[in-house]
């Protein structure tokens, strides 16, 4: 008979052999680079489809919401799960607008790996690369995938040079082109050498040797790639020094090594709009990003103490909400589970906020469907029904083993609109559809200006906005009223001052308020600093504490328009105490109204926000857009032929962007196009300095 021990080992076997088939893994890219078009051929290609979705017929499975359709491009991103060779795939297709780029960085916190497609034609374009910079800021491993190697230009070679020039990995392309551009008809896969040719109308790709006139240059380009692996990987490098070659098993296991480790990134190619190259990316996919078992244990805190969960279907329960989504049918709220398990009716603890939730349900998503599932594991990403309160960010787990893990990071919003509800009794409909919004997307604030009484809507750019005001109107029946675009403004210190002294002291009866500080301000890279240099115990800790909470107070408003304060450094070198009139309230207020008056007596500097233009133009209408580029105080960084048309870049200040797509296409008969990215703050001129 099999005892109960042998029974409980069998079970985890089983568990961790599950977890080893899984992969968790987003697509990356530029917007329009093809990366929903991958994701629904991966979809048709894998059989959780049957007919293939197309983003110009607004027919495509994971841009379900009828703005993504009407615009053509990702909004929201959205978690898919398909089989492949055995291997369970949980995707998510990630927007690639920039304005976006916080739902890319809540969905990279919660992968395992990632797909990064980039244009043939193109290459490493200007989101691409915010978007590599995001995964590599969590450890994401990924495999490349240029895409559009049918378009007229397309070039594997140059794009596999953007990638080593623009991202610094060491790119392995592992495929050769069959064809070039129209003719683009399969791919030499370089580490079995086997050619894979799809024919036209065909779905099917078929295997065979690699063709005659193609072996001299497939061979070349094998013996670059064993040569690339052999001096980054250490066990390659002892095979290939004996042998002078590398086997299809080494250079494989290889490959995933150094995907996995960061160290390189394999590059395949194929056009996903013609269906070809998606069955070796999935095979890519399965061979070389890790599982679940392959990631580090994550890493939490829980009062101070350091923890960890390993992804162990029989360990404590810990799962990472990353997204909510209120539905028509219910609040769905997405989990990725490293540890654990949890079934239909359990009670998990929000451990944020320390409070205990119930299951309803759980749900294997496929985009705005989903399939009731009885228990979700460890390595899951699933949508769970029931939970009232848990936001993007927070930590589940077990009521007995507490753990908080690290929340993802959301972006300091840098546009502003003012929103009221055209009708005075939608005014309580309109603050509660606005809460809803910045529920499930953190990166929009919500705040009431304190001047004019309006309430105030900011995100990460101008189409952020639309679309948040866009969905008030259809999926809530408001009609609103928006204000033009306000940028948010900051205000740094040009010049500082030292030796400032103030005194607090306050008395109306009963226990007064006294406290003296004496502070130097001077500007500093970064944001906020704060030090003491009091010595002799003249100020006490406690009251130092205090003095630095009432100097963040301060910095919420700055002397020039109101905006936030940043980049300085406040020294509190001394000060002065009164036996029973001094406390920790007199300090911070002490801090708090003497650092206003010593930023207005130093000279302060007005910032703007400022971002990276990349314009595609018709090389005949250059002319015009360096003109327009100027008169909106652009300054230009550089420019290229690329394919036939013109690439400019340059820094432009974001409030000088408002309505450029419009202008653009005015000034270029609609052939023109542009993408932005944030590159941080810059001094405005003097008379920008509005509220």
């Amino acid at each position: 008979m099999i005892s109960d021990h042998q029974k409980g080992q069998r079970a985890v076997r089983t568990n961790l052999s599950t977890l080893a088939v899984v992969r968790n893994l987003g697509i990356l890219a530029h917007v329009d680079a093809g990366k929903t078009t991958v994701t629904e051929r991966i979809l048709y290609a894998t059989g959780t489809t049957h007919r293939r979705g197309e983003v110009h017929d607004g027919t495509t499975i994971t841009d379900f919401d009828p703005q993504e359709r009407d615009r053509g491009i990702t909004i929201f991103a959205a978690a898919v799960s398909c089989a492949w060779d055995g291997h369970r795939i949980n995707l998510i297709d990630t927007p690639g607008h920039v304005d976006f780029a916080d739902e890319v960085e809540r969905s990279l916190r919660v992968l395992d790996g990632a797909v990064a497609v980039f244009d043939a034609v193109a290459g490493v374009e200007p989101q691409s690369e915010s978007v590599w910079r995001q995964a590599d800021r969590h450890g994401v491993p990924r495999i490349a995938f240029v895409n559009k190697l049918d378009r007229a230009g397309a070039d594997l070679d140059a794009a596999v040079a953007s990638i080593r020039a623009r991202l610094h990995p060491a790119p392995l392309a592992v495929q050769l082109p069959i064809g070039a551009e129209d003719g683009f008809r399969g791919v030499v896969d370089l580490v079995r050498m086997r050619a894979l040719v799809w024919a036209d109308g065909s779905d099917t790709v078929v295997e065979g040797p690699v063709p005659e006139e193609l072996r001299e240059e497939a061979q070349r380009r094998r013996r670059l790639l064993e040569e690339a692996v052999a001096e980054l990987h250490t066990g390659a490098l002892e095979e290939f020094c004996m042998r002078a070659t590398l086997s299809a098993q080494t250079l494989a296991a290889a490959l995933r090594d150094l995907t996995r480790s960061g160290d390189g990134v394999v590059v395949l190619c194929g056009s996903a709009y013609r269906n070809r190259g998606i069955e070796p990316l999935l095979d890519a996919v399965v061979a070389y990003l890790p599982s679940p078992l392959d990631v580090p244990a994550v890493q939490g805190t829980f009062d101070g103490t350091e923890q960890e969960r390993a992804a162990d279907p029989a360990a404590p329960f810990a799962a990472l909400a990353f997204k909510v989504n209120a539905t028509p049918t219910g609040r769905l709220t997405y989990l990725r589970v490293y540890s654990g398990t949890i079934e239909k009716g359990d009670a998990v603890w929000d451990a944020g906020v320390r409070r205990t939730e119930r299951v309803g349900r759980i749900l294997r998503v496929q985009a705005d469907r989903h399939a009731r599932v009885d228990r979700a594991v460890a390595g899951d990403i699933v949508a769970v029904v029931g939970l009232k309160s848990v936001r993007a960010g927070s930590t589940l787990c077990a009521p007995g083993a507490p753990i908080v893990l690290e929340p993802p990071g959301v972006a300091e919003p840098v546009v502003s609109v003012a929103v009221e509800a055209r009708r005075s009794t939608d005014a309580g409909k309109l603050a509660a559809a606005l809460a809803r919004l910045a529920e499930e997307d953190p990166s929009l604030v919500v705040r009431t200006d304190p001047d004019t009484g309006q309430t105030v809507l900011s995100g990460m750019g101008e189409l952020h906005l639309e679309v948040a005001a866009e969905k008030l109107r259809l999926g809530h029946g408001l009609e609103v009223n928006v204000g033009r675009p306000r940028v948010s403004y900051r205000e740094t210190v040009g010049r500082g001052v030292s030796g400032l002294v103030f005194r607090h002291v306050k008395q109306d009866g009963g226990a007064g308020q006294f406290a003296h500080v004496v502070l130097d301000v001077e500007p500093a890279e970064g944001g906020f600093a704060f030090r003491s240099a009091v010595v002799g115990g003249r100020v006490p800790q406690e009251y130092v504490r205090a003095v630095e909470a009432g100097c963040r107070d301060a910095l919420a408003e700055g002397p020039l328009g109101g905006h936030p304060v940043t980049g300085l450094r406040v020294t509190l070198t001394d000060g002065a105490t009164h036996v029973k009139d001094s406390s920790e309230t007199a300090f911070r207020t002490a801090g708090r109204l003497g650092l206003r008056e010593a930023l207005r007596a130093c000279a302060m500097v007005l910032l703007e926000p400022v971002v990276e233009v990349t314009v595609t133009v018709p090389e005949d209408a250059v002319g015009g857009v360096l003109g327009d580029l100027a008169a909106r105080r652009g300054r230009v960084s550089g420019s290229a032929a690329r394919g036939g048309a013109a690439v400019v870049t340059a820094t432009v200040p974001l409030a000088e962007l408002f309505g450029y797509a419009t202008r653009l296409r005015s000034r270029t008969q609609g052939r023109g196009t542009f993408t932005a990215r944030p590159t941080g703050y810059a001094p405005a001129p003097a008379a920008t300095a509005v509220r």
